[in-house]
């Protein structure tokens, strides 16, 4: 599936943003429409995924996580890329975008930190000013990130506004944008936004099921039955999944944040599940799932990652839902953490909390014989929040 001409996934998508960023919206469109058909900046990109990222990541063959659901499982290891997650992909890709572009500055908003440290790498990488917006309940949540961002360089803003979480670091990422969009470019870190974000970052997220489609056909001589992985905004979701969209004997399962429970108040959604409860809307630029009240307004999410404590999810994944091509699913707080130890015991390999939720889809669902689940990041981040909700005094 491809955006069309006006950034469209059917209903879905599209450019909702005020009349001062569409220069910059329609500078970045020409932009990507040429670089990405561009070889020089596709080797330079495909050399530094290699050279400085570490790609490609293993496809690793999980051995007692196979024994104890009844089928293989492999692990797509995006733990493994330089800086511990698969937001490496796209950040390298949008610095070098902005730099082509002549942008000497880049800014940011980061959950978990994740896409927020990855920025600050390549930002560092290619010699680009960085600065970072961030949650305050989020930096709370994730200190070792926000130092590890501060020591390449990079400027961490908290924002006090709202609930303090990834939601209310974009509307503060999109005001910094309007008012320096001359020398500035917006790295979103996941497929949400207006047009052209969410068909880009896709773009650059890609390159996890290609991937996957050349490793899986050299260990086991064929594709997957079913491919896993979790949906926060999604860009590990279509990193994983767009290059199997065409493979209907490949399912595909989306697994969100189920939270404490799927039922929601006039309030707030003790999850983070748009597209498994979610209800048509705009959000951050673009016509999307998202979790509102009767009247519109935006609910307060929730879920134990805060990589995927997030309102809304990408345009792209929302439609492959509501075309039945993927399959929803959530798994809750506890869940994730049972997954969580459950990799670490059995495995030796510590998984992101958001991971974990993709992870526990294995004990919940028979996926078939052959498993691959993206793993989209390593848990060292998250051990406080772990240790806290666990009870673990050390």
């Amino acid at each position: 599936m491809t955006a069309n001409s006006e950034g469209k996934f059917g209903d879905y998508g599209g450019q909702y943003v005020p009349e001062v960023l569409m220069p910059a919206i329609e500078e970045l469109e020409e932009a990507y429409d040429e670089y990405l058909s561009d070889d020089d900046f596709l080797d330079d990109l495909n050399a530094k995924l290699r050279d400085y990222g570490g790609r490609p990541t293993p496809l690793y063959h999980a051995p007692e996580l196979s024994e104890r659901v009844g089928s293989k499982v492999y692990l797509k290891r995006e733990d493994l890329l330089h800086g511990g997650a698969h937001k490496l992909n796209n950040a390298l890709g949008q610095a070098l975008l902005a730099k082509r572009m002549g942008k000497d500055r880049i800014i940011a908003e980061t959950g978990a930190g994740q896409h927020g440290t990855a920025t600050a790498m390549a930002a560092a990488a290619l010699g680009i000013d960085c600065e970072i917006y961030m949650g305050a309940k989020d930096i709370e949540r994730q200190k070792p990130n926000v130092f590890r961002m501060r020591l390449m360089g990079a400027e961490v803003n908290p924002v006090e506004t709202g609930t303090g979480t990834l939601k209310d670091a974009i509307n503060e990422t999109l005001r910094d944008w309007a008012t320096n969009v001359e020398d500035t470019h917006y790295v979103i870190g996941s497929i949400v936004g207006p047009h052209p974000f969410p068909a880009m970052v896709r773009d650059f997220q890609s390159v996890i099921g290609r991937e996957i489609r050349q490793q899986s056909v050299e260990k086991e001589g064929r594709l997957p039955d079913s491919v896993v992985a979790c949906a926060g905004g999604g860009s590990n979701t279509m990193g994983a999944f767009y290059d199997f969209i065409d493979d209907e004997e490949v399912d595909l399962y989306a697994v969100e944040a189920g939270g404490s429970s799927l039922e929601v108040n006039e309030e707030r959604a003790p999850n983070s599940a748009s597209l498994n409860i979610g209800e048509e809307g705009v959000l951050h630029g673009a016509r999307t799932k998202i979790l509102e009240d009767e009247d519109g307004q935006i609910l307060e999410s929730h879920s134990l990652s805060a990589g995927l404590d997030y309102s809304g999810v990408g345009p792209e994944l929302a439609y492959l839902v509501d075309s039945g091509r993927v399959e929803p699913r959530t798994a809750d707080d506890d869940e994730a953490l049972e997954a969580f130890h459950l990799v670490s015991e059995t495995e030796g390999i510590i998984p992101a909390l958001e991971s974990s939720h993709a992870v526990a889809l294995l004990e919940k669902e028979d996926l078939g014989d052959f498993v691959v689940v993206n793993l989209s990041g390593r848990g060292d981040k998250d051990l406080d929040t772990v240790m806290e909700k666990s009870g673990v005094e050390v």
